[in-house]
């Protein structure tokens, strides 16, 4: 969790406190240009220093700084690293970070003390820019100019790998700026059932009345399946909950490998539940996911789908989806894997609130919002893949007036739910938001431990979800596969009733794969010094299953 200051008290004090850092900084600097000026004059000697005023000093600080961007005085542990300040057309502007925090240069926001790195660092570093546009032409066509003028081809510039000598190839690679971006969405170009777009990203697919499109609700869970949630998963999909077609409803589960109980994760996927990617590692540096190569995601993403296939029993091709941890976007390499390891979709990407809500939609055209969030690194080029955007909630209690708040893509992470009630009214106003605009899949985002650590959340969503079905003959708990195929071939929802992949597992019966399944205790070189458990149905491998071992035979 990051963190704001709202509190008038911590901006005040912080002001004095820096305030009193700046005249100690011009103090010493005066003083050492009188000292200078008393010393005899030398041949050849440097100029005494400027005395200086309140103005020159203030301008000197500013000099170069970016609009809204937060910098230290003074650089060190302690104060010196809550400490921050910025430039504004009213004069310097001072906080401080809250007791146990420190302000992340690089992230500009405070953050658990342990977690910032780059308290001797005093402000952003800066990147040099490449020329990209000019009144005359610096290169040949078909190649563009780095910082310094060389040239080199177009192509390379923001590739992931430096080109130019200076690195400014890829230093504006974001959605407005990459030189090889994908083009703004052409209808006439992108037609279903392989390509969808819309300038808005709002509009409906196959150009249905907004009316006449069933509602589709995507439940999804992210992180191990074991038996802290199975339990919970039985309550929630327990066979008498149906869609409108007489099928249960279906939910999506982004499943990472580590303590996931494979067993457990073939019985959801035989009750006809979705099973997606959501690595191997579930690496807790945020910062790997946005930097990764496009080797290490086929790591830890196609990596993940081998093991879950062969210790789940999947073998129908049906782990075509991914999700990134902490929803940290990878750019284009991680959808440049995604095409050469044949995923289908990603849903990571978050879109900021508003109404009307965004359709899922291809990366063929460029993305129909911007890239939400200040450290997500989306992709700028074109992906034969299909989004399922991340559409924020709105979390208000009374939208009619609240003033406005930020939105909240998990639903973990609407701090301000804190009651049954509260969770209840959520999910009715973003039901009512979806339903009565342009019906867009309505995303509820979970981890399951929200749920299950707080059995008053779990009754108010299954008292919801009840209420829903019982009132609506046109709203579907569906998978986002089941999404993905609505939207290639759309129906109205008279006609989804018979809509053959929304039949497919309909209400699956039966014992489950196995009763007692195998719990083997494992090793592997990679993880040094780790036991760690693999419950499998099938016979237990001799290594714990990673990254360069995936089938756990060993094979590195």
């Amino acid at each position: 969790m990051k963190f704001l200051w709202t509190s008038l008290f911590t901006v005040l004090l912080a002001s004095c406190l820096v305030e009193a850092q700046i005249n100690q900084i011009r103090n010493a600097q005066n003083a050492a240009a009188n000292n200078a000026a008393r010393r005899p004059v030398e041949a050849n000697a440097t100029p005494a220093p400027t005395i200086v005023d309140d103005d020159s000093f203030e301008k000197e600080l500013c000099k170069a700084k970016e609009a809204g961007e937060w910098f230290r005085l003074q650089a060190g542990e302690g104060d010196n690293c809550r400490d921050v300040i910025q430039c504004t057309s009213s004069g310097l502007q001072a906080i401080r970070c809250p007791a146990g925090l420190a302000f992340d240069i690089e992230k500009q926001t405070c953050d658990w003390k342990e977690q910032v790195k780059n308290c001797l660092i005093k402000e952003k570093v800066r990147k040099l820019r490449p020329i990209l546009s000019t009144d005359e032409p610096l290169c040949q066509e078909g190649m563009l100019a780095c910082h310094d003028g060389t040239c080199i081809e177009r192509s390379l510039f923001c590739n992931g790998v430096p080109d130019c000598t200076d690195g400014s190839d890829e230093n504006s690679c974001d959605l407005s700026n990459d030189p090889n971006r994908a083009p703004a969405c052409d209808p006439a170009v992108c037609l279903l059932p392989d390509c969808f777009c819309s300038e808005t990203g709002t509009e409906v697919p196959g150009k249905l009345d907004s009316k006449q499109v069933p509602q589709m609700i995507m439940v999804t869970f992210d992180d191990a399946i074991n038996n802290n949630n199975v339990e919970l998963y039985r309550d929630m999909f327990n066979g008498v909950r149906k869609n409108p077609n007489g099928c249960d409803i279906k939910a999506t589960f982004f499943v990472s490998h580590k303590y996931s109980n494979y067993s457990g994760v073939q019985e959801i996927h035989r009750k006809g539940h979705e099973i997606a990617a959501h690595s191997i590692t579930h690496n807790d540096d945020e910062s790997f996911w946005s930097t990764a190569s496009v080797d290490d995601w086929a790591k830890e993403m196609a990596g993940a789908r081998l093991i879950i296939d062969k210790f789940a029993n999947i073998t129908d091709n049906s782990i075509v989806g991914m999700r990134a941890p902490y929803l940290r976007v990878g750019g284009n390499n991680q959808f440049t894997m995604m095409e050469e390891q044949a995923f289908l979709y990603d849903s990571t990407i978050t879109a900021p609130l508003q109404n009307p809500p965004l359709w899922p939609y291809t990366l063929y055209f460029r993305m129909p919002h911007r890239c939400h969030g200040n450290l997500q690194k989306c992709p700028t080029r074109s992906h034969a893949v299909w989004e399922l955007v991340m559409n924020e909630l709105d979390r208000r209690e009374d939208p009619t007036f609240d003033e406005d708040l930020p939105g909240c893509a998990m639903i973990d992470s609407c701090s301000n739910i804190l009651s049954g009630e509260q969770f209840y009214a959520f999910l009715n106003h973003n039901f009512d938001r979806h339903y009565t605009q342009n019906r867009a899949p309505l995303g509820l985002f979970f981890h399951a431990a929200w749920l299950k650590n707080n059995p008053e959340f779990m009754d108010a969503f299954l008292f919801w979800m009840d209420e829903i079905l019982a009132k609506h003959s046109d709203v579907y708990f569906v998978t986002m596969t089941q999404v993905i195929q609505w939207v290639q071939n759309p129906q109205t929802s008279s006609e989804v009733k018979n809509f053959e992949p929304w039949k497919e597992k309909c209400s699956p019966v039966g014992p489950s794969a196995c009763a007692v399944p195998n719990s083997c205790a494992l090793t592997t070189k990679e993880l040094p010094g780790e036991t760690l458990r693999l419950h499998t149905c099938n016979r237990c491998p001799p290594n714990y299953p990673w990254l360069n071992d995936p089938s756990g035979d060993g094979f590195f």
